[in-house]
């Protein structure tokens, strides 16, 4: 994880999770959903057509690419925290496209970056009183044991797989969201 280049995507991630979640009641998650199905198809659209993307590291990144991934980060952030579906996909795909992060060092610096998003997120949700704190402890020791064999498993692969199955679960996540708005 490049430190240097993921502080600042933490430091607008707390901004824009904390004004997502802030946002949860006020906005409806039909129209989220079908933004995000778009933007996931999209992202597949990109990968295909840009082979190299991901799999190798992308050393200079202008100053136009750099201002825009903070952007799309701050926008995201909001949307993690407003609803979070494919959050962290897309935020991958902003990483790889904008940051010129191979899909190894994307799957990192995203998974640090949602630890940030969703404990600031959780705080607001337990302010507002709407967590279920059963349930999130259940979930939580779940999705711990989860990323441990994911992060166990991604270190092995090359990022040729990375980007195979990337691919594969930004299809299945924007198929199943917009069935479920269907």
């Amino acid at each position: 994880i490049d430190r240097k280049r993921v502080t600042p995507l933490v430091l607008l991630t707390l901004a824009g999770s904390a004004i997502g979640a802030a946002l949860v009641g006020f906005i409806t998650g039909s129209a989220l959903k079908i933004i995000v199905s778009v933007s996931m198809i999209a992202v597949c659209v990109f990968t295909l057509l840009k082979r190299d993307a991901g799999v190798e590291k992308i050393g200079t990144i202008g100053r136009g690419a750099l201002v825009f991934a903070y952007v799309l980060t701050f926008l995201l952030a909001i949307y993690g925290g407003l609803y979070s579906g494919g959050y962290v996909t897309l935020l991958t795909a902003a990483c790889v496209s904008f940051l010129g992060m191979t899909f190894t060092e994307a799957v990192a610096s995203t998974k640090l970056i949602n630890v940030f998003s969703s404990l600031v997120a959780s705080i607001i949700f337990m302010r507002q009183g709407l967590v279920d704190y059963k349930l999130g402890a259940i979930l939580a020791v779940t999705m711990f044991v989860a990323a441990y064999v994911g992060a166990k498993t991604v270190t092995r692969l090359n990022d040729s797989w990375l980007r195979r199955i990337f691919l594969t679960t930004v299809l299945i996540l924007a198929a199943k969201t917009i069935f479920d708005f269907i």
